[in-house]
């Protein structure tokens, strides 16, 4: 098990590029399944996350090829309509592998989902979208079972916006016969990529980018070429490092407007913000960063996947602020250990208050979850002495080597091997 040993106060500086969306990359794939071809997504991340996707995908007996950020995906000869718990247990996006095995094959078995650590997030609008196409669902045994001659077209609203939900709708109705009509639909740039993707497959989707979805369903999808988008919350990672230590460096990314709620509120704490084309300098030099509270929502709103690395931020900066949670109201496990290096927080409810000290100290903290993982990372770089975060394997699930990238930037942090849980 490897742990991160970081020597806090080093000012950042320099240029980095943005690694592949995994959570769009962990849609992109099962989405292959809805054809029987060669397949290509570009600009996959190297993740814990993406190998364990590539595990069950092979499994089914898709036939996989990755290198270089390159995944080749055969969908020809699939063996298995079988997702079994010992892939499924790690990573709960590996529900999106419903909808396509049951609208392509008619039926689905599929493990309860498993992931994070923390908070339950129940499957079932998934389950819901699928009895809304014309699937028998049963629960046995820990699993979803799903059959269905041919789904049909309907009308599916979302009372709560959901990614994965709109994600597995959009597969299921992609091959079903009729048309699909989705409102309140997730508008997440990994939803888009997704209906962009289907859609060069040969399905006719309408809509994307909004609430309202409209699917036309086809009778065969062909296979398709794709280049993944960015990842936003690793852009936002590494600009809220920036801000945190005090610095000024440049990023590398060709999706900025995926991140304009994170932009507007480091703004309003102080930082300046660049913008050309697809690099983005970020200034934070001998700045006092001023306290900005904030509201996770769905897209375009502050994502909640940048709610603890933004609690970090606030930790230090000037005077008193809240973070509210609305998408997940118990996501707060990174909270007692950002006190440990010294942070002044309470957590109320779904919100927490954070109250700026002036400095915060090195001490060995635990990771929880992937993003609870990078908050603490944060926080210590700009901790004084030395920091060491254990359990760093939530983190790869999610970031790409990010200590390599740190680095670079001038950050004092290495990875070691160590026996501690």
């Amino acid at each position: 098990m490897d742990k991160f040993v970081i020597h806090g106060g080093n000012k950042l500086v320099g240029r980095v590029s943005v690694n592949g969306a995994k959570n769009s990359a962990l849609v992109l794939m099962p989405a292959t399944l809805l054809n029987s071809g060669f397949n290509q997504i570009d600009n996959t991340p190297e993740v814990n996350d993406i190998f364990t996707m590539i595990k069950l995908m092979e499994h089914l007996g898709v036939r996989i090829e990755f290198a270089n950020h390159k995944l080749h995906l055969d969908s020809s000869n699939i063996s298995s309509q079988v997702a079994p718990y010992e892939y499924v247990k790690k990573m709960r996006a590996s529900v999106y592998v419903l909808g396509p095995l049951l609208t392509r094959f008619g039926y689905a078995k599929v493990s309860m989902p498993g992931g994070c650590a923390w908070g339950p997030r129940p499957i079932n609008l998934h389950l819901e979208v699928m009895k809304k196409l014309g699937a028998d669902i049963q629960l046995e045994e820990g699993y979803i079972i799903a059959r269905s001659k041919r789904l049909h077209g309907s009308k599916i609203h979302f009372d709560i916006t959901s990614v994965g939900a709109t994600g597995n709708a959009m597969m299921a109705a992609s091959l079903a016969k009729g048309t699909t009509i989705i409102t309140n639909a997730a508008m997440e740039p990994e939803i888009t990529l997704l209906g962009n993707y289907i859609n060069l497959m040969g399905a006719k989707i309408d809509g994307l980018g909004t609430s309202t979805l409209e699917i036309e369903g086809a009778d065969e999808l062909k296979s398709a070429h794709i280049l993944n988008i960015s990842d936003r919350i690793e852009a936002g990672t590494l600009m809220t490092a920036a801000a945190i230590t005090r610095s000024k460096i440049e990023l590398i990314y060709n999706q900025p407007q995926h991140c304009e709620s994170v932009f507007f509120k480091l703004e309003e704490s102080g930082v300046k913000i660049n913008i050309f084309n697809e690099l983005i300098e970020i200034d934070a030099e001998n700045l006092n960063i001023k306290s900005v509270d904030i509201i996770t929502a769905a897209y375009p709103g502050f994502p909640t996947d940048m709610q603890a690395q933004w609690i970090a931020l606030m930790s230090v900066a000037d005077g008193v602020s809240s973070v509210t949670d609305s998408i997940y109201h118990d996501r707060f496990n990174h909270v007692p250990e950002l006190i440990r290096l010294g942070a002044d927080i309470e957590v109320i409810n779904n919100s927490a208050i954070i109250k700026g000290v002036k400095e915060l100290k090195g001490a060995k903290v635990m990771s929880t979850d992937l993003r609870a993982s990078a908050s603490l990372v944060l926080g210590g770089l700009v901790a004084s002495g030395v920091t060491e975060v254990l359990r760093i394997y939530h983190l790869d699930r999610g970031y790409q080597r990010i200590e390599e990238k740190l680095k670079a930037l001038g950050a004092e942090i290495e990875r070691v091997t160590t026996t501690e849980f």
